[in-house]
């Protein structure tokens, strides 16, 4: 699937993206592909512009040229809760829940966004149904025990492997077609990653299209169809996983500073 050969369109397109932040040039005409139904991954060492991507993808920040395309639509420029309500979701390498709420209150929000509210078709709970009850729905399909206290927790109380599942949880809530994952891995233990990877199986069994960055190589590889690499803002390698970290420029890239 992933090269398109079967002549699908891709579902996310980039053409010659670049952003500059004073003189450092963060990202330099960066242009790829991603096909419905992949789990894509982006990596690179620290710096090398993989968050800058998503930002500027996701219409968190401007981007000085380049297109973006969505299912062909152009959405270049676009602020970040039209492109959300499109059908693009991210999570964020720093998580930002609602703290100070439960788990389960953190979906309602997302569950009421105008694109959640016009798709609607939620097990359990249906177009107009229970809200709350919809939310525990999610949270349980995402690996949360419904019947313990977990979804029931005050969001700033739950261990970090909990809190990236609800990150996680909030994107589904708004039924996108595409999620960001950025740095889902990072800080959970082997076990932890253990249980995340199925729900990343079943994300894109689904339909969901899953976009990666990611730092644990080794964990990303095993469920990304493709990756892409980044370094100092420039794509240098595309391909099937264990085709890309062999790249002279990606071994490069790397040394020193990741054990592959």
């Amino acid at each position: 699937m992933g090269e398109g050969m079967s002549g699908d369109i891709p579902i996310l397109s980039t053409k010659g993206i670049s952003k500059s932040f004073g003189g450092l040039q963060a990202l330099i005409d960066v242009s790829f592909e991603v096909y419905r139904g992949e789990v894509f991954g982006i990596i690179g060492p620290n710096g090398s512009g993989k968050t800058t991507l998503i930002n500027c993808i996701t219409g968190f920040i401007k981007i000085d040229s380049g297109t973006v395309y969505f299912k062909e639509k152009n959405i270049t420029g676009w602020k970040a809760h039209k492109i959300a309500h499109e059908g693009i979701a991210r999570t964020f390498q720093i998580m930002r829940p609602y703290y100070s709420l439960p788990a389960y209150k953190n979906l309602i929000i997302p569950l009421w966004s105008p694109r959640a509210r016009k798709i609607g078709g939620w097990r359990g709970g249906g177009k107009h149904g229970d809200r709350d009850t919809v939310a525990v729905d999610i949270l349980e399909e995402i690996g949360f025990e419904r019947d313990s206290k977990v979804p029931y927790k005050i969001a700033s109380t739950l261990p970090t492997g909990y809190q990236k599942r609800l990150e996680l949880a909030r994107c589904i809530a708004v039924r996108p077609e595409i999620i960001f994952c950025d740095e889902v891995f990072s800080g959970l233990s082997m076990s932890e990653i253990a249980g995340m990877l199925p729900l990343i199986e079943k994300m894109k069994s689904d339909g969901i299209t899953l976009i990666m960055i990611e730092h644990r190589l080794r964990e990303l590889f095993r469920v990304a169809d493709r990756v892409m690499a980044l370094n100092f803002g420039e794509k240098i390698a595309e391909g099937e996983p264990f085709v890309v970290i062999e790249d002279k420029r990606v071994k490069e890239a790397y040394l020193g500073t990741e054990e592959v």
